[in-house]
């Protein structure tokens, strides 16, 4: 692997985790004061939203319809993984 391959890595990774961590603490802030299965109806119902919005919403300029269909397809796995990764902690 290239150094700038391995840069371009290391970016991706600690923006990846900047933003979980971010949401993480925005949400649970928001949400946990609703009970355990308000706060994972809330994480749910933000997937499903944040999918169809990449899906219906998010348009490329100057790229293919395959790169578009992969960037979306890419953009809702990292929405529901990093959603799904969020656990309820009683405050």
């Amino acid at each position: 692997m290239t150094e700038q391959t391995s840069e371009l890595q290391a970016i991706n990774t600690a923006w990846q985790i900047a933003i979980q961590e971010i949401l993480r603490m925005v949400i649970r802030d928001m949400y946990t004061s609703g009970g355990e299965a308000a706060f994972h109806a809330h994480i749910k119902r933000i997937e499903e939203a944040a999918v169809d919005s990449i899906y219906s919403g998010l348009m490329l300029r100057g790229t293919n319809e395959w790169t578009e269909v992969l960037v979306k397809e890419k953009a809702s796995n990292f929405v529901t993984t990093l959603l799904t990764s969020f656990t309820y902690d009683k405050a």
